[in-house]
This record gives C-alpha cells, sequence and structure tokens, in this order.
C-alpha cells in the first residue's frame, strides 16, 4: 500500500512540477510588439510610397500600442530597400512597404530577392494602367485605337517610364494580347512622359488614373480604358479593359510584409492593426484626396496573388528579352 502511496505522490509532484513550468513559460513569453515598429520605405522621402507608408503608420500607432516608425532605404529602383527588409530579424519589428518591382526586379535581373523572401501582412493599394491620349485624338474608344494600331503597325508612340518599369509592361502587355505593335519611348518617370503627350512628341501614356486625372478633369486628356477587375472610383464611367475584350489587370501597388520565417500570430498581430489603419478616417481621406487607390487583400490573398504576378510578370519579360544578361 505504501508502495502506491509512494508512486502516486511523484506522479503528483511531477504534474504539478511541468503545471509550473508551463506557468512559467507562458509568464515569461514576450509580447509583441516588445518595441517601436520600423516600417521601411524602399524609396526617396515625399514620394508616393513614402506618404502612403507615412499615412499608414500615422493610423496604426495607436493600434499596436508601439511608436511606428518609416525608414527610407532608397537605391536599385527599390531593391536595396526590399533586400534591407528581407534580410532583417523576422520578429515582426521591421516592417517592409513592398511595391510591385518585387515581382518585376528579379526577372530583370536586378535584384536577388523575390515575393518568396518575405511573408505579405497585407496589400495597401492599387493603381491600374490607364490607357491615355490626348482629348483631341482621331480615338473616342479602345478599340478604334486598337483597330488604327493594327492597320498602322510601328506608328503609334507610347510613353513609359523606363524599359521593364511597370508602365513599359503594361503598353507591352497591351501589345501582345491585342496583337499589335506600338512603338514604346522611355522618359525619366510618368510626368516628363504625361507632358510629351500633351505636347504632341508621343500619342498615348499607360501610366496610373492619379497621374493623369488632374490633365482629364482640365479636359486636355482622356483615359479609354483602365487594366483592372473594376473601375477606378475616381473615373466611374472609363472602362476596363476587360469589359472591353482584353483581359489584363496591371498596375502599380504597395503592400507591408516581413521576412519569411515570421511568426503566423506576429503576421496576424500586424495583419489586424494595419487593416485598422486602412479604415481609420485619416488614412481613406488621404487616400482620396491624393487620387490613390485603396487596395486591400488579406495576408493569404496577396501570398497567392504575388505568385501569380511573378510568374505572369516572368513570362513576359522573358518573352520581351529584358533580362540584363
Amino acid at each position: 500500500m505504501k508502495k502506491y502511496l509512494s508512486l502516486a505522490s511523484i506522479i503528483m509532484i511531477i504534474v504539478f512540477a511541468v503545471t509550473l513550468a508551463g506557468c512559467g513559460q507562458k509568464a515569461s513569453a514576450p509580447s509583441f510588439p516588445s518595441k517601436q515598429i520600423e516600417v521601411i520605405v524602399p524609396y526617396s522621402a515625399g514620394g508616393g510610397t513614402d506618404q502612403v507608408a507615412r499615412a499608414l503608420a500615422n493610423s496604426a500607432k495607436d493600434k499596436l500600442g508601439k511608436p511606428v516608425v518609416v525608414v527610407n532605404k532608397t537605391g536599385g529602383g527599390g531593391a536595396v530597400g526590399m533586400t534591407a527588409g528581407a534580410q532583417a530579424k523576422n520578429d515582426g519589428h521591421t516592417v517592409t512597404m513592398i511595391t510591385v518591382e518585387l515581382v518585376t526586379l528579379p526577372h530583370l535581373g536586378l535584384a536577388k530577392i523575390s515575393n518568396n523572401d518575405f511573408e505579405p501582412i497585407l496589400r495597401v493599394n492599387m493603381d491600374p494602367s490607364a490607357v491615355t491620349v490626348r482629348a483631341d485624338a482621331p480615338w473616342k474608344t479602345l478599340k478604334e485605337f486598337i483597330d488604327y494600331a493594327k492597320k498602322n503597325p510601328k506608328k503609334l508612340r507610347v510613353g513609359n517610364s523606363g524599359p521593364g518599369a511597370i508602365w513599359h509592361l503594361a503598353a507591352a502587355s497591351l501589345e501582345q494580347k491585342a496583337g499589335i505593335e506600338l512603338i514604346h519611348v522611355p522618359f525619366n518617370g510618368a510626368a516628363p512622359a504625361i507632358t510629351a503627350l500633351l505636347g504632341g512628341n508621343i500619342e498615348a501614356v499607360t501610366v496610373s488614373p492619379a497621374e493623369v486625372s488632374a490633365q482629364v478633369a482640365a479636359g486636355k486628356l482622356k483615359v479609354l480604358g483602365v487594366m483592372s477587375d473594376q473601375r477606378v472610383k475616381t473615373m466611374p464611367d472609363v472602362k476596363t479593359l476587360k469589359e472591353q475584350g482584353i483581359d489584363i489587370t496591371i498596375g502599380t501597388w504597395r503592400g507591408l510584409a516581413v521576412p519569411k520565417g515570421t511568426s503566423p500570430t506576429v503576421v496576424k498581430t500586424l495583419h489586424d492593426a494595419f487593416k485598422k489603419a486602412m479604415e481609420e478616417k485619416a488614412f481613406t481621406d488621404f487616400m482620396n484626396k491624393t487620387g490613390l487607390g485603396i487596395g486591400y487583400m488579406s495576408s493569404e490573398a496577396y501570398k497567392a496573388n504575388l505568385k501569380v504576378e511573378s510568374d505572369n510578370f516572368g513570362a513576359l519579360i522573358n518573352k520581351l528579352g529584358l533580362k540584363k544578361k
């Protein structure tokens, strides 16, 4: 009998010790976040990506209970900052604002990182390509523009922000999908391309709606179609290319991500906080005022979308022969 009582006592002591150890582990588990969150922006201060990040960070600090600080790390068309973000400690305290260049630069041979180096938190914004011409151009519809291009190969000049940049890839995608041949004219950014269009030096641009909205409102330019799944809120009368029989969805976007291997619990905490920040009036007012499209995607949806975009851009860039040797 004493033998059995002794065995039972030992078992009870072991269970008690394990329980205490478990409680101790729970008590000592670090809470997240335990310090300020750093958001790496891979572009210069004052630019569109920087402004979106700062507006979001300002709304998110109260949701996370810690300061959210934006740090600009520029260079390599975004590659330097995104590389720094991918290589940061995966404890969730370093977040990177990733952009569409994450799924184009690797295929162009201009970056070694890819979407596989990150755990996406959420997509914040999406601005599609808008096929834009002068208001006095002879084409009233996208179909008329394409029909003209088919009859006059390599006559229409389309401005972009440089070979391999998103607006060049948008025009090249239209070229392939519509079976036309265009002349792609590079500029040092979207603004110079729009100036050239206004001056009659080119026939079209494929930049974002926000970048041409002022000139459209002034009656100097007109948009023939947008490369998105749905019509743009700021231009509700402009049809998507899909509505016009051309299955293309291409644009620039911005989102948040953390290094690969970050805890799913941490990712969820960041997702929930930044999603609430996106819904704040201060943030939505900023986005509406600047003409930028709010394009939320959840962590899982964003992850799947990044893979699809990477595969699509990889195929397009390979077909165009744009990869740096």
